[in-house]
């Protein structure tokens, strides 16, 4: 099976989609869930415009952006499962997904940094 990053990201935003449909919408908690579906959308959006990118230097902007909206949709998911106490083992299942996406932009982050630094130390 072929590991697709866009298609990961794609796929978690769409089940925040879901989550978030499933949850009391009222003043109170509905900028929580706003700004989990937002930030958590996010992640693929930007992924999807990595692979675009037009320079390196545009690729790792997007790809730390990509790291940013998967470590804020982490803290969303921890106030929804805060909020909603009956629906905190599905925040706890998406917020380890957000946070193996953080764990894999940071690596391409690392990795895109030695590429640099290996071909700036070899002119």
């Amino acid at each position: 099976m072929k590991y697709d990053l866009e298609e990961r990201t794609a796929g978690f935003g769409e089940r925040i989609i879901d989550f978030a449909k499933k949850v009391k919408k009222d003043n109170v908690f509905l900028s929580i869930v706003i700004q989990s579906v937002r930030s958590g959308t996010s992640i693929g959006a930007n992924y999807s415009e990595a692979n675009q990118a037009s320079s390196k230097r545009d690729f790792r902007n997007k790809i730390y952006i990509c790291k940013k909206e998967a470590n804020e949709t982490k803290y969303w998911l921890r106030m929804l499962a805060k909020t909603f106490p009956d629906k905190k083992l599905e925040c706890r299942i998406l917020w380890k997904e957000a946070h193996e996406l953080t764990l894999i932009f940071s690596k391409i982050l690392s990795s895109s940094k030695k590429t640099i630094n290996n071909k700036i130390s070899n002119l």
